[in-house]
């Protein structure tokens, strides 16, 4: 059985980590719930709401709350692991603290890690093609601007980022909220259980609105993804201020906050577009605008979409950096991606090591090929959602285990790992997207053994790590 981990009063202090550089606790509630809701929100709502709105039809908010109940269980057992152990790579933690397997714990740091990435680089190509279609110049020089400027904000300091993650978030939450503005008019204008499989009599009456398990399970398949984000907030704990109070109420706050964004926007569109035509444009929320708001001008959601994916970009780096950061720190990958910069108390090696990676990633294959690894990466991270449900209920049910200040009863992880399993289960047996993204899945599994063996990580024990910590 792995160690306990010692309270901050217990923790002895090497002359290492006296001297060492740290990372700063910069971060209040208010800061954290904007890097979860700018993190959750990003760009995929842009999107999301016209693929549900044609599985789903005017039902489509629903898609929303059934994915909402999916996502609160996993958020509200980050949050009480939050409170128990604050740390960067925290999944990766909590995993090897209550199985004991270093590989596990390997396994569910890089699958984090390359959702981010992958994430990061479909942002880019999607920042830069947005960006040469509003001004022109070369599609390269777009790209290395871009992460440059990205790479810079990250170094310079996580309370610099806060602050351009807070300009970015007001942005594209904004855009959110002027949608709803312009359509409220509109609201209650139709049936919101109508679906495309209702049936109608001969007056044109639903007399069954179709509505199914089936169904909804179908979008709430689309619509979770939107959620993605809150494990995020876990990886910046280490610069939290008083983060086994702070970490649990703001990964619920930002949950709450999308949820609510996400069902208003639903609502409103449907209300001003047909759910046949949503379907079948590429910017749902661009043809809302022209309807509800014809004056306002045709690329102004452009400019949003900049901003969202900006921020969905700055959000990924910054976690991704503090996951390799927390792994290194913890013995599972080389000890130089746990280096903090004396100056700006920053992962640095970490930020660049993960510039060079996106770089690769946006630049080669074309922006389909990366789509398709976010897809999978995106379907792995269910898998990472499962493992680390369980572990909250090992540690729930191990004798002698320090409680956090934010516990849930043992039944919500449960159901955390029977709802991530069945959407597992729902995607694969779909058939849609074919077999691409579940072989991709598995050979990026496979990649993450081999480098375990190859790279041979040591396994620090609690005890060894909190002599590293203050």
């Amino acid at each position: 059985m792995p160690a306990l981990p010692l309270s901050p009063n217990e923790r002895p202090e090497s002359a290492a980590s006296r001297t060492a550089p740290k990372l700063i606790r910069s971060m209040g509630l208010f800061s954290l719930i904007v890097y979860g809701v700018g993190d959750m929100v990003g760009s995929g709502i842009y999107g999301t709401v016209g693929k549900a709105a044609g599985t789903l039809g005017n039902a489509v908010w629903l898609a929303f709350v059934v994915s909402m109940v999916a996502a609160i269980l996993t958020g509200l057992s980050y949050a009480s692991l939050a409170s128990r152990y604050p740390r960067a790579a925290g999944a990766a933690f909590v995993t090897n603290h209550a199985y004991g397997f270093p590989y596990l714990s390997y396994l569910i740091g890089l699958l984090v890690t390359a959702s981010g990435l992958t994430s990061m680089a479909a942002s880019t190509n999607v920042f830069a093609n947005t960006l040469q279609t509003l001004v022109g110049g070369p599609w390269i020089v777009a790209v290395l601007g871009f992460l440059g400027f990205m790479t810079a904000v990250n170094f310079w300091g996580l309370k610099q980022s806060m602050w351009t993650n807070l300009v970015c978030t007001a942005v594209e939450v904004g855009g959110l909220l002027f949608i709803v503005a312009i359509g409220a008019r509109y609201w209650g204008t139709i049936d919101y259980f109508e679906t495309p499989a209702a049936i109608v009599d001969a007056q044109g009456q639903i007399v069954d609105h179709g509505l199914g398990v089936s169904l909804l399970l179908s979008g709430a398949v689309l619509t979770f993804f939107s959620f993605i984000g809150f494990e995020d907030m876990l990886n910046v704990a280490e610069e939290v201020k008083e983060p086994e109070r702070t970490m649990p109420w703001g990964i619920v706050f930002a949950l709450t906050v999308a949820t609510l964004l996400y069902i208003s926007v639903a609502v409103t569109a449907v209300s001003v577009v047909d759910y046949r035509e949503l379907a079948q444009t590429p910017a749902p929320l661009s043809a809302i605008c022209a309807k509800a708001a014809p004056w306002l001008p045709p690329r102004t959601f452009d400019f949003i979409t900049m901003f969202a994916v900006a921020n969905t970009v700055l959000i990924n780096y910054i976690m991704g950096s503090r996951m390799l950061y927390g792994m290194a720190r913890q013995g599972l990958l080389p000890a130089a991606l746990g280096r903090i910069h004396g100056k700006r108390h920053t992962p640095h090696v970490a930020i660049a090591t993960l510039l060079v990676l996106v770089l690769v990633l946006a630049l080669s294959g074309g922006a389909d090929a990366v789509k398709q690894l976010a897809s999978a990466t995106a379907l792995l991270l269910l898998f990472s959602f499962m493992v680390v449900n369980s572990a909250l209920v090992v540690l729930k049910l191990r004798p002698g285990e320090p409680h956090g200040q934010f516990e849930i009863p043992a039944f919500v992880p449960v159901l955390g790992v029977v709802v991530n399993a069945t959407l597992i289960g729902s995607r694969l047996t779909s058939g849609e997207g074919g077999l691409r993204a579940p072989l991709i899945a598995g050979a990026i599994v496979v990649a993450a053994t081999l480098l375990y063996f190859i790279l041979r990580p040591q396994n620090i024990t609690d005890e060894a790590l909190a002599t590293l910590e203050e």
